[in-house]
């Protein structure tokens, strides 16, 4: 199996991080041959090493081979280790990546269409194509106390992702708020379709995988 982990090129020695009162050594081995590494995903779905001190775009992994490898692999942390406080992981052979989110860890950056179907897909990962979900537009959802907006994932990774801010903006324009701006939009307009919002989806995936959503305003 080809190893795609770049922590062993970033880092020379383990290095020993204190965060929310939980110590972890980045590769630490709890067993033989088993090494564990912590991750974080930011609300733009920008992935870094969990104890980076700067969390920017310069900083984030950018690899895409190592990216496609990482998100394919994200599973909801059933391992008995680290589950409350990186609710995610990656297994990758014999390496354990745990990962914490600003919300989720599918973030959708962008739309595109493939031809000759004219099928939408939203990417994810940074991979470009290599990452995608077909587009729901009837699943649309938008939180309305943060304003963020979500559409299905696959289940696998608690059936919940989150839309990019700048693709969100976009998305948002093609709403229609038929219960008043207070409540979530009830229709979405695309390509001369308008459809009628399906409200129960986000709910039910929250409830189904226990979700730990943002629910607090940027």
């Amino acid at each position: 199996m080809v190893n795609y982990s770049p922590i062993r090129r970033l880092l020379s020695i383990p290095r020993f991080v204190l965060a929310r009162n939980l110590t972890y050594v980045q590769g630490q081995e709890p067993e033989p041959k088993i090494r564990e590494y912590f991750y974080f995903i930011d609300h733009q779905g920008m992935l870094f090493l969990d104890d980076a001190r700067m969390k920017n775009f310069t900083s984030c992994f950018k690899e895409k081979k190592f990216l496609e490898f990482f998100f394919k692999r994200i599973r909801l942390n059933k391992s008995g280790r680290y589950e409350n406080e990186f609710p995610y992981i990656s297994l990758c052979g014999r390496e354990r990546n745990f990962i914490r989110c600003d919300d989720v860890p599918i973030v959708y950056t962008h739309i595109i269409t493939k031809e000759p179907s004219n099928e939408d897909f939203m990417t994810y990962g940074y991979a470009g194509e290599i990452l995608k979900s077909p587009f729901l537009p009837n699943k649309i959802y938008m939180l309305p106390n943060t304003g963020r907006v979500y559409h299905p994932a696959d289940d696998k990774f608690g059936g919940i992702g989150l839309v990019r801010s700048k693709l969100a903006i976009e998305l948002s324009k093609h709403f229609e708020f038929r219960n008043g701006e207070s409540q979530p939009p009830t229709n979405f307009k695309w390509k001369n379709v308008n459809y009628d919002l399906d409200q129960e989806w986000f709910h039910e995936k929250v409830k189904s995988y226990n979700i730990k959503i943002k629910t607090n305003p940027d």
